[in-house]
């Protein structure tokens, strides 16, 4: 029952090339950016990564983007990255935009061994008609578009049908874990990383406080650990800003 791996090395080491990932975090915050690190040291290529966004300029996913190891990104924001713009024009990554909410209940369906669900989100626009340019082919035409989505009218109202999400590794950040994979967030960095916690085949979590079994109030716990397979002890992190706004 002990999951504690000692180093981030170890815990990232057998994550291959082409494979998928659920990474939790929204901006900066809540960020798994010790494992993120230690993935962009291990080598691993051709990545597909879900993610609310793509991390920023050497921070989060952003550092394997820049080195050009994301080949897919399913994502719902990502306008604060322009390195991820410069490729996903020059078609150099493909992108599946879709809605945040919708993210986070492919992800937590996943997690929860459903299938697939009906969402309003999406309907009467290209996420469920198609059409979305998933990559470009470097000169300003589309070389892949998303393809149509099943819609269905339940009293009177028409939902678009969105598949589950399950990825081979899932990467999060909690506060607080103990050595069974218990976790819990602390506020605002709980975002994207429960649903991101069950996605994942094998989830690995970094936490900065790790504590023995028992210690944690169970009706405080916000993944229980039968869904956590790695858990690395990785200290106090500090989250940075991404935006700095001054007066003049």
């Amino acid at each position: 029952m002990d999951k504690v791996i000692a180093t981030a090395a170890e815990a990232v080491a057998d994550i291959h090339d082409g494979a998928s990932l659920a990474v939790g975090g929204f901006g900066l915050v809540g960020v798994p950016q010790v494992l993120i690190e230690a993935l962009f040291e291990q080598g691993a290529t051709g990545l597909e990564v879900v993610s609310n966004n793509c991390g920023t300029s050497g921070v989060g996913l952003g550092i394997l983007l820049a080195a050009h190891r994301i080949r897919r990104t399913t994502s719902s924001y990502v306008g604060a990255n322009e390195e991820f713009a410069r490729q996903y024009l020059a078609g150099e990554l493909e992108v599946e935009l879709i809605p945040q909410g919708t993210l986070a209940e492919r992800m937590r369906a996943g997690g929860a061994g459903i299938p697939a669900f009906y969402t309003p989100a999406g309907v009467g626009t290209q996420v469920a008609d198609g059409g979305l340019p998933l990559r470009y082919d470097g000169a300003g035409g589309i070389a892949l578009a998303s393809p149509p989505k099943e819609t269905r009218v339940f009293d009177g109202i028409t939902y678009v049908m969105e598949r589950a999400i399950v990825t081979d590794y899932a990467l999060v950040h909690a506060w607080k874990g103990d050595r069974h994979g218990n976790l819990i967030y602390r506020r605002s960095a709980r975002n994207f990383n429960p649903p991101a916690a069950t996605a994942g085949r094998i989830t690995i979590a970094q936490v900065e406080h790790l504590v023995e079994p028992g210690e944690l109030d169970p009706d405080a716990v916000h993944t229980p650990g039968i869904h956590v397979q790695r858990v690395v002890h990785v200290g106090k992190v500090d989250v940075g800003i991404e935006k700095r706004t001054v007066r003049a």
